[in-house]
Formats: structure tokens, C-alpha cells, sequence
């Protein structure tokens, strides 16, 4: 298979745009998928192993500390995905990218999964911890309003017939939405919260002790991989199901045309008999 290099002078979205292509990116990710979903599977297992059974208990929280394994790296997905839905929306409503709307629309349900296990996580979490399954704790409320903002993105894309208006309707809500990420970010530093503040990913550096810091990090590698391989092979189906709907579609006007010419050839003109 031969690369034809982009011509001359092509600026950045350009260069993304020519390899971006659907046909391209359909050849691409075919590829590197196996080799993804492998690599995932095979992180998620040692994270796993490391943060479940060789990590020791907390000298505070007990056993309980092992959801954190999850919650975090959950959270930080949960945040992640939105901005690269708004980005990719952007792209979208900006540059007309061929695959910044597949992209952001395949993303969501991924980004809403991931913020779902961080608010139960967080709720487990908090029943032995604060005595209680939820409070309406500044942090818990913004990210209950991401996992709103997911389901209203989602919700709005598919409410309608014209595929094109319910992907800009969802791009402008992804990108409005973006102003909740920094409220949850430092809503534990403006508010007086539960909450406990951050502890890895602060300027004096990680507050955690190396024997939770390496498989905290293991999991979010584990997290941020099986993000990637779900969005490629969310992204091809998406793919290939609209190919199928423009075939179905090509294929309902064709017969459509014979029905019409056949009814044209049978009928006889008045008087003619």
C-alpha cells in the first residue's frame, strides 16, 4: 500500500484532514486495533492485580482505599472525554472535519460510562468513609452535572431526522458544557467541601505514597487505553453504519425510479385506443 504524501505547504488541520480521511482511517485502525484492544487488555489486568491484591491497605482507610483505584482514574477519564468531545466538536463546527462528528459522538457514551463508575465509586467510597452514600458536596454536584451533560448531549445528537442539525445542536451544548470542567477541577479550593483536595496532580507534586502512586498510574494507562481502542472501534461501526444507510438509501431511490418509469411505460394516453 502506497503513502501519497499531502502536497506542499499544507497546514496542520490540513495534514490532519488528509489523514483522517474516512477510507484512510478505516485502513488504520483495522490495524492498529488488535494490537490496542491486546495492549489494553493486558495493562487493565496488571493494574488491576497490582491495585487490588499487591497494593497494601491505608493505615486510615483500611481496604477501602482499593476503590480508589478505580474512582480516580475514572474521574480523570470523566474529564478528559468531555474536553475531547468540545474539541472535537469544535473541529466540527469550525473546519467541517470528516471525522470530528463521528469522533465526538462516538466518544460520549464512553465519557458518560466512565463518569458513571466514578459516581458510584465515589459512592461506595463515601458510605464507610463520610457515613453516607451522597452528599450535595460542590465536587459530587459538578460531576453529577457532567454525567447531565453527557446524557443531554447524547439525547440532543439523536432528537433529530436531519443528522447534520442534531450533531451541531450537540457540538454547541459540548462546547457550552465545557465551563463545567474547571469548577470541578478546583471546586475543592473555592468551596469548603468533603471532598478531599488533589493529591497527584498538584504544583508541590504527589502527596501519595509510592505504593499507591505507581498502580494509580498503571490503572489510569489501563483507562486511557481502553478509551482509545473503544473510540476506534465505536468510530468504525459508526462508519460503516452510515455507509450502509447511504447504500439502503441509493438503493430505495433506484427502485423508486423503475417504479416510476414502469408506471409511466404502462400508461396509455387518453384517447389513444
Amino acid at each position: 500500500m502506497r503513502y501519497n504524501p499531502p502536497p506542499q505547504g499544507i497546514t496542520l488541520i490540513s495534514m490532519l484532514s488528509h489523514l483522517a480521511n474516512p477510507a484512510r482511517f478505516m485502513r488504520i485502525s483495522g490495524v492498529a486495533l488488535p494490537w490496542l484492544g491486546g495492549v489494553s487488555l493486558v495493562v487493565l489486568v496488571l493494574g488491576l492485580f497490582w491495585s487490588l491484591i499487591l497494593a497494601p491497605a491505608d493505615y486510615q482507610q483500611g481496604e477501602s482505599v482499593r476503590i480508589m483505584f478505580i474512582h480516580v482514574p475514572s474521574a480523570w477519564m470523566a474529564l478528559s472525554v468531555y474536553l475531547f468531545v468540545a474539541v472535537a466538536s469544535a473541529v466540527a463546527l469550525i473546519w467541517r472535519h470528516p471525522l470530528a462528528e463521528i469522533a465526538a459522538q462516538s466518544a460520549a457514551p464512553i465519557g458518560a460510562a466512565f463518569t458513571f463508575v466514578c459516581l458510584a465509586t465515589g459512592s461506595l467510597w463515601g458510605r464507610p468513609m463520610w457515613g453516607t452514600w451522597w452528599v450535595w458536596d460542590a465536587r459530587l454536584t459538578s460531576v453529577l452535572v457532567l454525567f447531565f451533560l453527557y446524557l443531554g448531549y447524547i439525547a440532543l445528537v439523536n432528537a433529530f431526522d436531519d443528522a447534520s442539525r442534531g450533531g451541531r445542536a450537540g457540538s454547541l451544548l459540548a462546547l457550552v458544557g465545557i465551563v463545567n470542567l474547571p469548577i470541578i477541577k478546583f471546586s475543592v479550593d473555592w468551596w469548603n467541601t468533603l471532598h478531599q483536595p488533589a493529591s497527584v496532580m498538584r504544583l508541590g507534586g504527589p502527596t501519595l505514597d509510592r505504593a499507591f502512586l505507581v498502580p494509580l498510574l498503571v490503572m489510569a494507562a489501563a483507562f486511557s487505553l481502553l478509551f482509545v481502542t473503544l473510540l476506534l472501534a465505536a468510530m468504525r461501526n459508526e462508519i460503516l453504519r452510515r455507509r450502509l444507510r447511504s447504500l439502503q438509501m441509493m438503493q430505495a431511490r433506484a427502485f423508486s425510479s423503475e417504479v416510476d418509469a414502469g408506471s409511466r411505460e404502462k400508461t396509455v394516453p387518453f384517447g389513444a385506443a
